[in-house]
Protein backbone atom coordinates (compact mmCIF):
# COMPACT_ATOMS: atom_id res chain seq x y z
CA UNK A 1 0.00 0.00 0.00
CA UNK A 2 1.40 3.26 -1.10
CA UNK A 3 1.74 6.30 1.38
CA UNK A 4 0.97 9.65 -0.38
CA UNK A 5 2.36 12.33 1.82
CA UNK A 6 -0.10 14.94 3.22
CA UNK A 7 1.68 17.89 2.91
CA UNK A 8 -1.02 20.16 4.76
CA UNK A 9 -0.81 18.19 7.95
CA UNK A 10 2.89 17.81 7.70
CA UNK A 11 3.21 21.50 7.45
CA UNK A 12 0.59 22.11 9.78
CA UNK A 13 2.96 19.73 12.67
CA UNK A 14 5.34 22.55 11.89
CA UNK A 15 3.54 25.53 12.34
CA UNK A 16 2.64 24.23 15.73
CA UNK A 17 6.40 23.49 16.49
CA UNK A 18 7.25 27.20 15.36
CA UNK A 19 4.34 28.51 17.60
CA UNK A 20 5.47 26.60 20.58
CA UNK A 21 9.09 27.90 19.73
CA UNK A 22 8.44 31.48 19.51
CA UNK A 23 5.81 31.18 22.47
CA UNK A 24 9.21 30.24 24.41
CA UNK A 25 11.57 32.25 23.28
CA UNK A 26 8.81 35.30 23.79
CA UNK A 27 8.65 33.92 27.67
CA UNK A 28 12.55 32.76 28.35
CA UNK A 29 14.32 35.97 26.51
CA UNK A 30 11.61 38.82 26.33
CA UNK A 31 12.35 38.52 22.59
CA UNK A 32 9.13 38.58 19.81
CA UNK A 33 10.02 36.87 16.41
CA UNK A 34 10.21 39.44 13.60
CA UNK A 35 9.54 39.07 10.18
CA UNK A 36 9.50 41.68 7.25
CA UNK A 37 8.39 40.87 3.68
CA UNK A 38 8.82 43.36 1.07
CA UNK A 39 6.74 43.51 -2.20
CA UNK A 40 7.29 45.24 -5.29
CA UNK A 41 4.27 46.03 -8.32
CA UNK A 42 0.89 44.42 -8.95
CA UNK A 43 1.56 40.49 -9.65
CA UNK A 44 -1.52 39.22 -8.36
CA UNK A 45 0.14 35.59 -7.33
CA UNK A 46 2.90 37.33 -5.56
CA UNK A 47 0.30 39.59 -3.65
CA UNK A 48 -1.62 36.21 -2.61
CA UNK A 49 2.07 34.56 -1.66
CA UNK A 50 2.79 37.35 0.85
CA UNK A 51 -0.83 38.10 2.29
CA UNK A 52 -0.84 34.16 3.21
CA UNK A 53 3.13 34.42 4.39
CA UNK A 54 2.05 37.87 6.82
CA UNK A 55 -1.04 35.81 7.65
CA UNK A 56 1.17 33.00 8.83
CA UNK A 57 3.40 35.12 10.82
CA UNK A 58 0.87 36.46 12.64
CA UNK A 59 -0.68 32.92 13.36
CA UNK A 60 2.90 32.45 15.03
CA UNK A 61 3.05 34.85 17.51
CA UNK A 62 5.64 37.10 15.54
CA UNK A 63 5.89 40.52 14.23
CA UNK A 64 4.53 40.93 11.18
CA UNK A 65 5.69 43.76 8.75
CA UNK A 66 4.85 44.17 5.23
CA UNK A 67 6.24 46.78 3.03
CA UNK A 68 3.90 47.12 -0.20
CA UNK A 69 5.56 48.94 -2.90
CA UNK A 70 4.33 50.81 -6.10
CA UNK A 71 5.67 49.08 -9.44
CA UNK A 72 7.72 52.21 -10.85
CA UNK A 73 10.03 51.64 -7.38
CA UNK A 74 13.78 52.04 -8.54
CA UNK A 75 16.73 49.71 -7.88
CA UNK A 76 17.47 52.35 -5.08
CA UNK A 77 14.58 52.66 -3.38
CA UNK A 78 14.55 49.16 -2.62
CA UNK A 79 18.76 48.83 -1.67
CA UNK A 80 17.53 51.83 0.83
CA UNK A 81 14.44 50.17 2.18
CA UNK A 82 16.41 46.57 2.61
CA UNK A 83 19.43 48.49 4.40
CA UNK A 84 16.84 50.00 7.40
CA UNK A 85 15.30 46.35 7.52
CA UNK A 86 18.93 45.15 8.35
CA UNK A 87 19.33 47.64 10.61
CA UNK A 88 15.82 46.99 12.44
CA UNK A 89 16.78 45.04 15.64
CA UNK A 90 13.44 43.90 16.07
CA UNK A 91 13.23 42.21 12.50
CA UNK A 92 14.57 38.50 12.78
CA UNK A 93 13.75 37.73 8.94
CA UNK A 94 13.97 39.64 5.66
CA UNK A 95 11.96 38.51 2.68
CA UNK A 96 12.03 40.05 -0.88
CA UNK A 97 9.14 38.35 -3.03
CA UNK A 98 10.23 37.38 -6.17
CA UNK A 99 10.01 38.24 -8.93
CA UNK A 100 10.81 41.89 -8.73
CA UNK A 101 9.38 44.03 -11.54
CA UNK A 102 11.75 43.58 -15.20
CA UNK A 103 13.24 46.71 -14.61
CA UNK A 104 14.82 45.54 -11.09
CA UNK A 105 17.75 43.42 -10.07
CA UNK A 106 16.94 41.05 -7.87
CA UNK A 107 20.42 39.51 -7.57
CA UNK A 108 22.13 42.49 -5.58
CA UNK A 109 18.89 43.23 -3.42
CA UNK A 110 19.17 39.52 -2.46
CA UNK A 111 22.58 39.58 -1.67
CA UNK A 112 22.26 43.12 0.74
CA UNK A 113 19.78 41.14 3.14
CA UNK A 114 22.12 40.51 5.34
CA UNK A 115 22.77 36.48 5.43
CA UNK A 116 21.69 35.90 9.45
CA UNK A 117 18.00 37.95 8.30
CA UNK A 118 17.67 36.13 4.90
CA UNK A 119 14.95 33.74 5.68
CA UNK A 120 14.86 32.71 2.25
CA UNK A 121 18.22 30.96 1.93
CA UNK A 122 19.31 32.83 -0.94
CA UNK A 123 22.08 34.41 0.12
CA UNK A 124 25.77 32.98 -1.14
CA UNK A 125 27.07 33.28 2.69
CA UNK A 126 23.66 30.98 3.21
CA UNK A 127 24.67 29.04 0.11
CA UNK A 128 27.74 28.38 1.07
CA UNK A 129 27.61 26.90 4.49
CA UNK A 130 25.36 24.71 3.06
CA UNK A 131 27.44 23.85 0.56
CA UNK A 132 30.55 22.96 3.63
CA UNK A 133 28.30 21.22 5.39
CA UNK A 134 27.42 24.22 8.24
CA UNK A 135 23.70 22.93 8.63
CA UNK A 136 23.88 24.87 12.32
CA UNK A 137 25.64 27.84 10.81
CA UNK A 138 23.37 29.21 7.71
CA UNK A 139 19.44 29.41 6.95
CA UNK A 140 18.77 26.83 4.27
CA UNK A 141 16.07 27.59 1.36
CA UNK A 142 12.42 26.65 2.39
CA UNK A 143 11.30 24.59 -0.47
CA UNK A 144 14.46 22.41 -0.38
CA UNK A 145 14.40 22.54 3.68
CA UNK A 146 10.50 21.32 3.17
CA UNK A 147 11.23 18.06 1.14
CA UNK A 148 14.11 17.16 3.63
CA UNK A 149 11.47 17.00 6.30
CA UNK A 150 9.09 14.36 4.12
CA UNK A 151 12.46 12.18 3.64
CA UNK A 152 13.86 11.93 7.48
CA UNK A 153 10.22 11.33 8.65
CA UNK A 154 10.03 8.52 5.92
CA UNK A 155 13.63 7.18 6.48
CA UNK A 156 14.86 8.71 9.75
CA UNK A 157 18.02 11.48 10.17
CA UNK A 158 20.47 8.94 8.95
CA UNK A 159 19.90 8.17 5.03
CA UNK A 160 23.13 6.07 5.03
CA UNK A 161 23.16 3.45 2.26
CA UNK A 162 20.22 4.75 0.93
CA UNK A 163 20.58 5.89 -3.09
CA UNK A 164 19.04 9.60 -3.64
CA UNK A 165 18.60 10.80 -7.39
CA UNK A 166 18.07 15.16 -7.55
CA UNK A 167 16.37 15.71 -11.20
CA UNK A 168 17.24 19.50 -11.45
CA UNK A 169 20.29 21.12 -10.71
CA UNK A 170 19.30 24.71 -9.84
CA UNK A 171 20.47 27.24 -7.37
CA UNK A 172 17.25 27.32 -5.85
CA UNK A 173 15.74 24.10 -5.35
CA UNK A 174 18.55 21.55 -6.77
CA UNK A 175 21.63 22.23 -5.78
CA UNK A 176 20.71 22.78 -1.82
CA UNK A 177 18.46 19.75 -2.01
CA UNK A 178 21.29 17.33 -3.13
CA UNK A 179 23.15 18.73 -0.25
CA UNK A 180 21.21 18.20 2.15
CA UNK A 181 20.92 14.95 1.16
CA UNK A 182 24.67 14.56 1.33
CA UNK A 183 24.69 15.94 5.16
CA UNK A 184 22.38 13.15 6.06
CA UNK A 185 24.73 10.58 4.56
CA UNK A 186 22.69 9.45 1.36
CA UNK A 187 24.55 8.52 -1.57
CA UNK A 188 23.58 11.26 -4.30
CA UNK A 189 23.24 12.03 -7.75
CA UNK A 190 22.73 15.15 -9.31
CA UNK A 191 20.51 14.40 -13.00
CA UNK A 192 18.97 17.11 -15.59
CA UNK A 193 18.27 17.78 -19.17
CA UNK A 194 21.44 16.66 -19.66
CA UNK A 195 21.99 13.44 -18.13
CA UNK A 196 22.47 10.39 -20.83
CA UNK A 197 19.59 7.72 -20.12
CA UNK A 198 17.99 9.42 -17.43
CA UNK A 199 15.47 6.61 -16.76
CA UNK A 200 17.89 4.59 -15.95
CA UNK A 201 19.51 6.52 -13.63
CA UNK A 202 16.17 7.31 -11.58
CA UNK A 203 15.54 3.45 -11.25
CA UNK A 204 18.44 3.31 -9.39
CA UNK A 205 16.89 5.66 -6.31
CA UNK A 206 15.47 4.88 -3.51
CA UNK A 207 14.50 8.38 -3.13
CA UNK A 208 13.58 10.02 -5.97
CA UNK A 209 13.25 13.99 -6.07
CA UNK A 210 11.72 15.49 -9.29
CA UNK A 211 12.19 19.13 -9.87
CA UNK A 212 12.14 19.98 -13.36
CA UNK A 213 9.48 21.96 -14.25
CA UNK A 214 8.44 19.29 -16.94
CA UNK A 215 4.70 18.13 -16.56
CA UNK A 216 4.58 14.36 -15.84
CA UNK A 217 7.79 13.49 -16.82
CA UNK A 218 8.74 10.64 -14.66
CA UNK A 219 7.07 7.84 -15.85
CA UNK A 220 6.38 4.58 -13.37
CA UNK A 221 9.16 2.86 -15.50
CA UNK A 222 11.26 5.41 -14.20
CA UNK A 223 10.45 4.24 -10.35
CA UNK A 224 12.50 1.53 -8.41
CA UNK A 225 9.64 -0.08 -6.71
CA UNK A 226 9.48 0.61 -2.86
CA UNK A 227 11.47 3.92 -3.67
CA UNK A 228 10.30 7.60 -1.80
CA UNK A 229 9.05 9.85 -4.47
CA UNK A 230 9.13 13.94 -3.62
CA UNK A 231 7.76 15.67 -6.95
CA UNK A 232 8.46 19.18 -5.95
CA UNK A 233 7.19 20.48 -10.07
CA UNK A 234 4.34 22.73 -10.31
CA UNK A 235 2.75 22.83 -13.89
CA UNK A 236 -0.48 24.10 -15.42
CA UNK A 237 -2.11 21.89 -18.28
CA UNK A 238 -5.08 22.07 -20.06
CA UNK A 239 -8.39 20.00 -18.62
CA UNK A 240 -10.85 20.03 -21.33
CA UNK A 241 -12.81 17.35 -18.96
CA UNK A 242 -12.79 20.27 -16.55
CA UNK A 243 -14.51 22.40 -19.04
CA UNK A 244 -13.46 24.63 -22.18
CA UNK A 245 -10.27 26.68 -21.07
CA UNK A 246 -9.56 25.08 -17.87
CA UNK A 247 -6.70 23.91 -16.47
CA UNK A 248 -5.35 21.76 -13.54
CA UNK A 249 -2.10 21.40 -11.77
CA UNK A 250 0.11 18.85 -11.84
CA UNK A 251 4.02 18.17 -10.62
CA UNK A 252 6.96 16.46 -12.31
CA UNK A 253 5.79 13.25 -11.70
CA UNK A 254 2.55 11.07 -13.54
CA UNK A 255 1.11 10.50 -10.17
CA UNK A 256 -1.32 7.64 -10.37
CA UNK A 257 0.87 5.13 -12.22
CA UNK A 258 4.07 6.07 -10.09
CA UNK A 259 2.04 5.86 -6.95
CA UNK A 260 1.31 2.23 -8.39
CA UNK A 261 5.39 1.40 -7.88
CA UNK A 262 6.02 3.88 -4.81
CA UNK A 263 6.05 3.12 -1.35
CA UNK A 264 5.87 6.72 -0.30
CA UNK A 265 4.95 9.84 -2.74
CA UNK A 266 4.09 13.11 -2.38
CA UNK A 267 1.03 15.08 -4.43
CA UNK A 268 0.82 18.25 -6.49
CA UNK A 269 -0.83 20.04 -5.39
CA UNK A 270 -0.73 19.27 -1.17
CA UNK A 271 2.59 17.83 -1.06
CA UNK A 272 5.74 20.12 -0.87
CA UNK A 273 3.89 23.10 -1.33
CA UNK A 274 2.31 24.14 1.86
CA UNK A 275 5.96 23.44 3.33
CA UNK A 276 7.37 26.25 1.81
CA UNK A 277 5.48 28.85 3.96
CA UNK A 278 6.27 26.73 6.85
CA UNK A 279 9.71 26.71 6.38
CA UNK A 280 9.90 30.07 6.33
CA UNK A 281 8.30 30.39 9.64
CA UNK A 282 11.23 27.74 10.70
CA UNK A 283 13.67 29.29 9.85
CA UNK A 284 12.22 33.16 11.11
CA UNK A 285 12.57 31.49 14.38
CA UNK A 286 15.32 29.65 14.46
CA UNK A 287 17.40 33.41 12.96
CA UNK A 288 15.08 34.77 16.14
CA UNK A 289 16.81 32.24 18.76
CA UNK A 290 20.03 32.65 17.54
CA UNK A 291 20.39 36.43 17.59
CA UNK A 292 19.47 35.89 21.31
CA UNK A 293 22.18 33.48 21.93
CA UNK A 294 19.94 30.85 22.38
CA UNK A 295 20.37 27.15 20.51
CA UNK A 296 18.21 27.48 17.76
CA UNK A 297 15.03 24.49 17.90
CA UNK A 298 15.16 21.61 14.80
CA UNK A 299 12.23 21.40 12.57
Amino acid sequence: MTTVIDGKQVAASVIDAVKTASQALKDQAGVKTGLAVVIVGNDPASHAYVSSKSKMAKECGFTSVQHTLPEETTQEELAALVQTLNKDESLHGILVQLPLPKHLNSEPIIQSILPEKDVDGLHVVNAGKLATGDLDGGLVSCTPAGAMVFVKRTHGEDLSGLNAVVIGRSNLFGKPMAQLLLAANATVTIAHSRTRDLAAVCRNADILVAAVGRPEMVKADWVKPGATVIDVGINRIAAPERGEGKSRLVGDVAFEECAEVAAVITPVPGGVGPMTIAMLMANTVIAAYRKAGKTAPKF
